[in-house]
């Protein structure tokens, strides 16, 4: 299967299956001398694991991860690093019934139409779960720039469904099982999944990421841009129908005297764009939003064929997250950190030696992001 690297500097090759041994990746192009351990890539995983919370599937993995080569004494080496997640509650039982026939919204036809069989146990390659070894790599990107540049980053959901979520406090995004960065909705929130679940239904979610103290220049015009990138890494996530990169779709109804970004000595007056002009970042935050569809695997009976397309009628069964958006803030954060840093390698590789007389305006700026969104180390 071709498709499963990502990056071109710091490239990072996806392997496993949602029920085989385990999952994990290979980060190659990480620079020597970094400092890392298992305990800087946990956290970001324990935030994404499932079984956290009575609203996600609760498949009870621990998300271990495992360092097995490119590290050293403690720092990385530029070596290879490869990092590894054992799965432990694997359920393939719970699949035998999709061994001939397809649900409907998921990957099932499309990879059997493809490659002629599929590994039907959880979704085989198609499941949410290869999004951890993402968020592990992205981890190490996420501190190289932490301590290069002072890159932060920072997800959050900001729908559930049709319930739009006002951003009010960051600090309560870490405090409930939503990623809302509101506390008082979230008694509503867990209403609505209580009765998803009871329905056996789903629901879609709107995440919204950004990247701050971004350094300036990063994208490589006219068809590497950075925003073309991101949306490239974002529409990768499972489940993600839709990218927007500042203003986004609501560009549309904005005139230009109100979507240009006015310069000024102090900054930028605006964020329109979204941190990117042309396709290089302008040292503003980075801004984008996600819209996640609603979960494919659910219990009601939905029209299907089999594999001699015959008609059928599917019920799924097992653990599923109601709503795949509920962890999908960490994952859109770790794919956003890989994509800046890879561009910043390519960037110091290509243009490590221009130096300008004037200081770059856009740390002054303000954000599209709501008062009080920076980002988390």
């Amino acid at each position: 299967m071709s498709g499963s690297t990502f990056g071109e500097l710091f490239r990072v090759t996806n392997f496993g299956e949602s029920h085989g041994p385990a999952i994990g990746c290979v980060i190659d192009g990480c620079p020597p001398g970094l400092a890392l351990s298992e305990a800087d890539i946990q956290p970001d995983l324990d935030r994404r694991r499932p079984g956290t919370s009575r609203h996600v599937t609760q498949r009870n993995e621990a998300d271990a991860v495992e360092i097995l080569s490119g590290v050293f004494e403690g720092c990385t080496t530029g070596t290879p690093i490869c990092l590894v997640i054992r799965n432990t509650d694997q359920r393939s039982k719970d699949y035998a019934n999709l061994l001939d026939t397809f649900r409907t919204g998921h990957a099932d036809y499309t990879y059997w139409r493809k490659y002629g069989h599929r590994d039907p146990r959880g979704g085989g390659r198609a499941s949410a779960r290869l999004t951890a070894p993402m968020v592990a790599a992205g981890a190490v990107a996420r501190k190289w720039l932490r301590l290069a540049h002072g890159t932060t980053f920072l997800g959050w959901m900001s729908a559930l469904g049709e319930i739009p979520i006002p951003f009010e406090d960051a600090a309560q995004i870490p405090l409930n099982p939503f990623f809302a960065p509101n506390a008082g909705i979230v008694p509503r929130l867990e209403a609505h999944m209580d009765a998803l679940r009871k329905a056996g239904d789903s629901c879609g979610a709107r995440i919204e990421v950004r990247a701050a103290n971004m350094p300036v220049g990063l994208g490589e015009p006219l068809f590497d841009k950075l925003d073309a990138d991101i949306a490239y890494a974002m529409m990768g996530i499972n489940a993600v129908k839709g990218v927007e990169i500042g203003a986004g779709f609501g560009a549309v109804a904005q005139r230009g005297s109100e979507h240009g970004d006015e310069l000024t000595p102090a900054g930028f007056a605006s964020n329109h764009s979204g941190g990117v002009l042309g396709g290089i970042s302008t040292g503003q935050d980075l801004v984008v939003s996600l819209a996640i569809k609603p979960t494919s695997s659910i219990r009601l009976p939905r029209r299907s064929i089999d594999r001699l397309g015959a008609p059928t009628v599917v019920e799924t069964h097992g653990r599923h997250d109601p709503c795949v958006g509920i962890r999908a803030a960490p994952i859109a954060e770790a794919m956003l950190a890989l994509v800046v840093m890879d561009h910043a390698l390519r960037h110091r590789a290509q243009c490590g030696d221009v130096a300008h007389d004037v200081a770059p305006i856009a740390g002054a700026a303000p954000s599209v992001a709501p008062a009080g969104a920076r980002g988390r180390e």
